[in-house]
C-alpha cells in the first residue's frame, strides 16, 4: 500500500546507510515494484477498454525491468545472492524432476488401489 500518509517514509536518515540496510531497502522497493505489477495486471485484466488494458500492460512490463535492475544491484551488493538464487533454482528442478518420475511409477500403482470412501465406515 502507499506510505504518502506517512510522514517518514520518504525521510531521509541522518546517516548513510550500510550496503547491509542498503540490500534490506532494495529487497523493499523489489516487493514494492512485484505489487505494483500485480495491482496493474489486475486492473488491466479487470477491463474492457483496450487502449486502457495496454498501457497498464505496459507499465507492469517496465516494472517488471526495474524488479531485473534491483536484482542486479541486490547481486552486487550481497556477494551470496546469486549462490543463493542458484540454490533455490537447483531445489526447483530437483522437485520437479522427482515429480515428474512420481507421475510415471506410483501412478500406475494408484489405479489398482481400492480407496475408502466415507461409505466404507459406516455401519449397516
Amino acid at each position: 500500500m502507499p506510505e504518502f500518509p506517512n510522514p517518514f517514509s520518504g525521510k531521509v536518515p541522518d546517516r548513510k546507510l550500510t550496503d547491509s540496510e542498503l540490500a534490506r531497502a532494495i529487497r523493499l522497493n523489489i516487493a514494492a515494484e512485484l505489487e505494483a505489477i500485480h495491482l496493474y495486471e489486475a486492473h488491466a485484466d479487470a477491463t474492457d477498454n483496450a487502449l486502457a488494458a495496454a498501457v497498464l500492460r505496459d507499465v507492469a512490463d517496465e516494472e517488471r525491468v526495474h524488479v531485473g535492475e534491483f536484482q542486479k544491484l541486490l547481486k552486487i551488493l550481497l556477494p551470496d545472492e546469486q549462490a543463493k538464487l542458484d540454490e533455490g533454482e537447483e531445489e526447483v528442478e530437483e522437485l520437479a524432476a522427482g515429480e515428474h518420475e512420481e507421475e510415471e511409477g506410483p501412478a500406475e500403482e494408484e489405479e489398482t488401489k481400492e480407496v475408502p470412501t466415507i461409505g466404507d465406515i459406516r455401519e449397516d
